[in-house]
């Protein structure tokens, strides 16, 4: 199919119209507007793009998830940095559609630019255009003015002659051949003016017609320009769908990750605070008991009494998550008043085996030893009172042995 021309389309039978190239210049500027008008759609696209991703890393900043473990938390973790990603992603989207914003912008200043000097070449040819035909036609109306006096002043010639007036009759025939040369003298005017106005005419021609085909020319390239431009911003869409997609699997794998029955064992291990209830209370003869109490050794049941009360009231580092080692039976003093911690005087299991700490433990008395939670200690004596005798650096103390796991 045969492309239409704008310099075949856009003419007007008018000699003093100019309404066609008037169509020309107001499609460039209706184009000019459309050019605009997508620069506006980028510049809030990106807008958009650069605050929805500064949401979003700003949202997974502040998830928070600490107190989540193991494979959930994995899982959190990852679903936090991947939104983190896609955030990133989307601000780097809206710096590409700044950069596309920027192209059209430059492009449309060419296209002004080079419209404005087709513009000023045309608006002179048509104002000579113009002026020369006004021009021609007031020699035109001399002309035919002229011719009109010449015809009556040879028609009073020879009227005149006919009377036999000889003087009139001469008089007469000087002013028809005044005017006859008057009238020529416009028809020279008259001819150099057509002569001339139509050398404008071609040259206006001339000129419209190469307007016409750079507009075409131009008209051409925005529509390509915007299109092209419009199809990379879909593209640069779809491709950020698929981006944030990528970056969501990886989550949705970390999820397949995360095992329920895992999370609850690491739970239990990792927090357990005994696998056995406490004893039951049993009934305790008063004076059995103080037969009994004559042959403790007071010094060993005060600092007992202090180790266990100190577990009591939750002096370790870790109140909330750490765990008691079970008390002995309470005694009664002879007084009746206070209770008294019964200690066992039989030896306790001893061995010298490497025990993880579970919780972190102050000491509380001088025959204790500080442990934090992770560190690697030696079991010297397990006694049955439930603190044991440990090592580490060097160092020797009495330590919950509830707090401690064998490796």
């Amino acid at each position: 199919m045969t492309q239409l021309q704008f310099q075949d389309a856009f003419w007007c039978k008018e000699f003093t119209f100019h309404t066609g190239y008037e169509v020309l210049i107001q499609r460039l500027l209706d184009g000019r507007k459309m050019c605009k008008d997508v620069e506006d759609l980028l510049k809030q696209r990106a807008q958009a793009e650069e605050r929805y991703g500064k949401e979003l890393i700003q949202i997974a900043r502040k998830a928070g998830g600490q107190t989540e473990i193991n494979t959930l938390k994995a899982a959190f973790e990852r679903l936090k940095q991947q939104t983190e990603s896609v955030g990133n992603s989307h601000i780097q989207l809206a710096v590409k559609l700044k950069d596309e914003l920027k192209g059209i912008e430059e492009f449309r200043e060419r296209q002004k630019e080079q419209r404005k000097k087709y513009e000023s070449a045309m608006e002179r040819m048509q104002k000579s255009k113009l002026s020369h035909y006004k021009k021609t036609m007031e020699a035109k109306k001399t002309y035919q003015q002229k011719c009109k006096e010449a015809d009556e002043a040879e028609q009073s010639f020879e009227r005149t002659s006919a009377s036999g007036n000889q003087k009139q009759t001469e008089k007469s025939q000087n002013k028809a051949k005044q005017c006859r040369d008057a009238a020529n003298d416009a028809e020279t005017v008259y001819k150099q003016n057509i002569e001339q106005l139509d050398k404008v005419r071609t040259e206006w021609e001339q000129e419209h017609i190469k307007t016409c085909k750079v507009f075409q020319v131009q008209e051409c390239d925005r529509i390509t320009i915007l299109r092209n431009s419009l199809w990379v911003h879909c593209n640069q869409l779809s491709m950020q769908c698929v981006k944030d997609d990528e970056l969501y699997e990886e989550v949705r794998l970390s999820l397949e990750n995360c095992i329920v029955d895992s999370d609850i064992d690491y739970f239990i291990k990792t927090k357990m605070t005994g696998t056995e209830p406490p004893d039951a209370i049993g009934y305790e003869n008063y004076y059995s008991r103080n037969a009994d109490r004559g042959n403790s050794s007071p010094i060993q049941s005060c600092g007992m009494l202090k180790r266990f009360s100190g577990l009591l009231h939750g002096n370790s580092k870790n109140n909330t998550e750490s765990v008691t080692p079970s008390a002995p039976p309470l005694e009664e003093k002879t007084d009746g008043i206070y209770a008294s911690i019964f200690v066992n005087e039989q030896a306790g299991t001893t061995s010298s085996q490497d025990y993880r700490v579970l919780y972190d433990y102050t000491a509380q008395n001088m025959d204790e030893l500080d442990i934090s939670e992770g560190d690697v200690v030696i079991v010297i004596e397990e006694n049955e009172d439930g603190w044991w005798t440990a090592e580490r650096n060097g160092q020797r103390g009495f330590v919950p042995g509830s707090y401690l796991r064998k490796l």
